[in-house]
């Protein structure tokens, strides 16, 4: 059974229903889990819960007729502010907390969400990608972190709690969202159109890793074509680096002018690596590699001509992971992926984790 048709966070509404009816609901909360689990439509939807005059108080479902949650529903409730990262910025500007310069502290979330609600007894902030945060707007929504006004509710989202300030998390209510289990990623791409049919939706949502974004990504049939490239050049016992950063550099431009698709590429070709590398260490490890027919393949190609021992593969495996990391940080990616293929390469060769040569 689902809330408001939010797939797979059936527990996390309970601990809603649970806390408003012991009048114990936080006035913050910090939303973590992958991308493309829900969260932010989740955060919406209890919005318009909160908001809502006519809400059922024992399932926090709201009526969904009335003008508050029409107006939620439009993001043009009065009392609901939400501020998310331009897509052409690397963090949330200073002035979405604070307002420009004109109107410093006249305007922004800290100085709307202290305002007396308009239409019902709360005001609701939601500050989505609350991991671009940048130092200077972390510590104008400390401010308010502090001293919450009364009757408000903010709900920052991000998808670990490590990448916030320490400040402000032992501020807020850290709410762990779980990946999506493969049949509701499945259900989501049908009933959204985002799959031609049933079997195409099952594929996908296999490889998605419960995330319906990285799900929609992997519906790009070139990513597979070049897939299997990088699984060929993978699971050689010696990879050109050179060769396959320029291939790579290549099709990762290919994205298009938009930064955020050309990152969604890299991520998404990293995340193969990753597979191949930890299917790889279960075959060093007398375990059957897992995947699809191509991934295993490799993976037990690669193990056959393998010179070293599990170490080395578990070495490739944190050195992509870090790169994931980096990715979302905004890191300069002709540099960053030609860095990492280097580095695995040297792995592969040396069987040493890159810090323990490169020391030497």
């Amino acid at each position: 059974m689902t809330w408001q048709g939010i797939e797979g966070h059936d527990d996390v509404i309970e601990r809603f229903r649970l806390a408003i009816s012991r009048n114990r609901l936080a006035s913050t909360f910090l939303f973590v889990g992958p991308a493309g689990i829900g969260k932010r439509a989740f955060a919406e939807k209890l919005a318009q819960a909160l908001l809502c005059p006519h809400v059922d108080e024992k399932t926090l479902v709201p009526c969904g007729r009335c003008d508050s949650c029409v107006q939620v529903g439009s993001h043009t409730h009065p009392d609901l502010v939400i501020i998310e990262k331009p897509p052409d910025k690397s963090f949330i500007p200073l002035a979405a907390f604070v307002g420009d310069d004109q109107r410093r502290m006249r305007e922004g979330l800290c100085h709307d969400i202290a305002l007396k609600p308009f239409m019902g007894g709360r005001k609701v902030a939601i500050i989505d990608d609350a991991d671009y945060l940048n130092e200077e707007s972390a510590n104008c929504l400390l401010k308010t972190l502090e001293e919450p006004p009364p009757l408000s509710v903010l709900i920052l989202i991000g998808t670990t709690a490590e990448q916030q300030l320490a400040t402000i998390r032992s501020r807020a209510q850290t709410i762990r969202f779980h990946p999506l289990a493969p049949k509701a990623v499945a259900a989501i791409l049908l009933a959204r159109g985002l799959a031609s049919d049933r079997r195409e939706a099952e594929r996908l949502a296999e490889f998605s890793e419960g995330s319906v974004r990285r799900a929609v990504e992997l519906s790009d049939d070139e990513l597979w074509s070049f897939r299997r490239e990088l699984l060929a050049a993978l699971g050689s016992a010696r990879f050109d680096s050179v060769a396959l950063a320029g291939q790579l550099a290549s099709f990762v431009e290919a994205a298009g002018k938009d930064a955020g698709s050309r990152r969604a590429r890299a991520r998404q070709i990293v995340g193969f690596t990753v597979d191949f590398y930890r299917q790889v260490l279960r075959r060093l490890c007398t375990l059957a590699p897992e995947g699809d027919a191509e991934l295993v393949r490799a993976a037990e190609k690669a193990a056959a001509d393998w010179p070293f021992g599990a170490l080395a593969a578990a070495a490739a495996i944190d050195r992509s992971l870090e790169v994931l990391a980096h990715i979302d940080r905004n890191a300069y990616l002709p540099t960053l992926l030609e860095c990492w293929l280097d580095d695995l390469a040297r792995i592969v060769e040396s069987g040493q984790p890159v810090p323990n040569y490169a020391a030497s």
